[in-house]
């Protein structure tokens, strides 16, 4: 009946059990909750801080030059300040670093760890092996793994530390060849804080919920059942029990740990030196849910129940297990009200018959039946009046005092502005359902405390972020109006030079009409048509200086365009930010529930800023875009216009040579003329394109700063609501050492 417990342990837990049977709906419901709500947040934040890697990595790439990731010292220090921004936004980070090709850091946010080689036999060579092997290389999250960098490095977010690592490693590609490996350093207690969450612990006495291997592919030196994260027993959290690092004394030796329980234990039974039967269970089935009498021995050897599941994160190339466990001892101690009450009663009738009876046997022999029975009403009447109704007054004191603590707690925070640092004593409550109402209240304002934090520390992100964009709105605002400035120019010179292309024209038509004379009067206006050639000849040379000013103008024009891409890319990795914060923001907001829907709400709004700040920043790019195309053919055609510009003066020295053989070469004359003539008109007619593209030049760049007052307004908006929300927030009074 009792199993391996035997009767001695067995029986007091099996008298629990039985009196609590029908919360097993209830208690299957809360570990399943706990271990899916714990699965999601690891999912959840490696993927956040592979986004960080994977946008770090396209800043990188797009720095890089000749195929190599540090070319020169300007290139390093670039990429050095990329690193530091991406290590001030993601907190969890230690640091990030970069390898070349051979594996040696070249930059990283920790000055000491540059110039160290990582060779083919290093700790982390399986990852980088693994990035750099046969097939396309792939990113790797490697760990956990005992590294002295970490440990010199020191806490940053988690208020536990050692050597143990998660290293996030992330290749490098450029012009489609391998050029390097980044990688982003983490703590490995950054999961134990993940997953354990000490202040809303549900079951603070023996809750320990901990990552074990359940299948190895990438570290398959590692055992299945081996420990990959902190444990509470190792944390000295828990509130009974002896501890890991001090020793657990079972009955079949002692269960230790030297430094940490990441990779130190194997989580068996000691009585049978076997994987305990949930984590066995959960690796062969991927799932494990018991929480029933008498539960399974766990590495202590104490009655456990729980839930197991396996997960595997995002590129992680082994499968890990995860155990969400609670003495059984603990999960069905409580004694309901409705017990006591029901125990309270039993003695009154018990205590009443006894004395009625007592009472019977004394009036029996010395007083008639009616005063018999008559006493025995009576003091019926007065024992439930006096007697029992003062043990039922002090019953209900009792659950009134519990329940207006409980509700005082809840009044403080019910107004929006309430103190999150506040918990609730369960040890001060009942051992019914008084406490675990006050525990799960604990748990409810751990997770907003949490959330709230996590919206606090992503408001002050998109307040940052925000900070950027405006300084990059001012820039490009500037370098727009330089542009239009230099648009003027460029316009301006093409009009001077179509008043000299009408002045050249008219010349030419001029000339054409004094040759025609000339043919009658040869000799006496040779002179004249000589004048008028070199007049030629001096203009085409002024509209060759003024095709050369425009070509420089244009070309300048286009490097502007190609410094506001510059700008737009930017503005668009900061809209990327926002909306990512914002995601994050509801996300944790909808996980509140009802509490949060005011969060989300704001949340949205700044999503909606975001996306329209990406649109519009889109439109900038495809109107940058087209102004660079035009901007290329007026280039091409101010090209032309060079090239005629350059025939026609070698029209016009021909036209000199043959007005000086003018009087053997009458008919000629004329030939020459009507070509200057069309060359001029060909010139007036290129001029005359080049002046219409200009124009639309400057319509585009004048719609070009619109949009960026446009960004500038959607960048103040955006600041306004995230000033807002930071207010909200700072309604509540946060623990600040929680903040991730």
């Amino acid at each position: 009946m009792f199993d391996w417990l035997g009767t001695k342990k067995g029986l007091p837990l099996w008298v629990s059990w039985r009196l609590n049977q029908g919360m097993k709906k209830d208690v299957e419901q809360i570990f399943e909750g706990i271990a899916e709500t714990r699965k999601e947040l690891l999912a959840s934040w490696a993927h956040e801080y592979w986004g960080h890697i994977e946008r770090l990595a396209e800043q990188i790439t797009a720095v890089a030059a000749a195929g190599q990731l540090v070319h020169q010292e300007e290139q390093r220090q670039a990429i050095g300040r990329l690193l530091e921004r991406t290590y001030a936004r993601g907190h969890d980070w230690t640091e990030l670093f970069l390898l070349d090709q051979e594996g040696t850091v070249q930059v990283s946010t920790y000055e000491k760890h540059r110039g160290t080689a990582y060779s083919s036999g290093s700790v982390i060579a399986p990852g980088l092996n693994y990035v750099k092997g046969g097939g396309k290389p792939q990113p790797c999250l490697f760990g956990p793994y005992g590294d002295p960098v970490t440990l010199n490095l020191g806490p940053r977010s988690s208020s536990f530390h050692d050597k143990m690592t998660l290293l996030f490693i992330y290749p490098l590609i450029i012009n489609g060849e391998y050029a390097g490996t980044l990688c982003g350093r983490v703590p490995n207690d950054v999961l134990g804080d993940l997953i354990q969450r000490e202040s809303g612990h549900v079951y603070p006495d023996s809750g320990d919920n901990y990552i074990f291997m359940a299948k190895p592919h990438l570290n398959q030196h590692i055992a299945l059942g081996t420990a990959l994260s902190r444990s509470r027993f190792e944390d000295r959290t828990f509130t009974h029990g002896e501890n890991l690092k001090d020793g657990v004394t079972t009955d079949w030796g002692t269960v230790s740990i030297k430094e940490h329980t990441e990779l130190e234990i194997i989580f068996t039974d000691p009585a049978t030196d076997e994987l305990h039967p949930g984590v066995r269970n959960t690796i062969d089935n991927g799932s494990n849910l018991f929480v029933e009498f008498p539960g399974y021995s766990d590495y202590r050897h104490i009655p456990v129940i729980g839930k197991g599941v396996t997960l595997q994160l995002p590129h992680c190339p082994d499968v890990w297990g995860m155990m969400c466990e609670g003495d059984l001892e603990e999960v069905y101690r409580i004694r309901s009200i409705r017990w006591r009450l029901s125990k309270l009663q039993l003695w009154q009738t018990f205590i009443q018959a006894v004395l009625t009876t007592v009472l019977v046997a004394v009036l029996a022999g010395q007083a008639p039946a009616w005063v018999t029975a008559a006493a025995s009403g009576v003091w019926t009447l007065v024992f439930g009046q006096w007697i029992a109704g003062a043990m039922q007054r002090k019953e209900s004191r009792r659950v009134v005092r519990n329940l207006r603590r409980i509700n005082r707690f809840i009044r403080i925070n019910a107004e929006g502005k309430g103190d999150l640092t506040q918990r609730l004593e369960p040890a001060k409550f009942d051992n019914d359902e008084t406490r675990e109402l006050a525990k799960w209240i604990n748990n409810m304002i751990d997770s907003l405390e949490g959330i709230m934090l996590q919206v606090k520390l992503a408001a002050s992100d998109v307040l940052s972020s925000q900070h950027v964009m405006n300084e990059s709105a001012a820039v490009t605002a500037k370098s727009t109006e330089r542009v239009s400035r230099k648009v003027g120019d460029m316009i301006g010179s093409i009009r001077t030079q179509l008043k000299d292309i009408d002045m050249a024209k008219q010349s030419a038509d001029e000339m054409r009409d004094t040759l025609r004379l000339l043919e009658l009067q040869a000799a006496e206006q040779i002179a004249v048509a000589q004048s008028e050639v070199d007049r030629i000849g001096d203009k085409m040379q002024h509209i060759s200086t003024k095709v050369g000013d425009t070509n420089d103008t244009i070309r300048k024009f286009m490097h502007t365009v190609d410094e506001i891409r510059g700008v737009l890319q930017v503005i668009e990795e900061i809209s990327a930010q926002t909306n990512l914060l914002a995601l994050n923001a509801s996300i944790e907001a909808a996980r509140v529930g009802e509490q949060g829907r005011g969060f989300a709400v704001v949340a949205s709004e700044i999503r909606k800023l975001a996306d329209m700040t990406r649109r519009s920043t889109e439109e900038v790019h495809q109107i940058t875009h087209q102004i660079y195309e035009e901007a290329k053919q007026a280039y091409a055609s101010m090209d032309e216009g060079t090239q005629v510009v350059e025939e026609g003066t070698q029209l016009v020295a021909a036209a000199a040579g043959t007005l000086q053989t003018a009087q053997s070469e009458d008919s000629r004359k004329s030939q020459v003329v009507d070509e200057v003539v069309k060359l001029m008109e060909r010139i007036a007619v290129v001029s005359m394109e080049n002046r219409k593209v200009s124009s639309d030049v400057e319509g585009k760049v004048q719609e070009l700063i619109g949009e960026m007052d446009s960004v500038r307004q959607t960048s103040e908006s955006v600041e306004s609501i995230t000033k807002f929300l930071q207010q909200l927030v700072g309604q509540f009074k946060l623990t600040d050492t929680r903040m991730r």
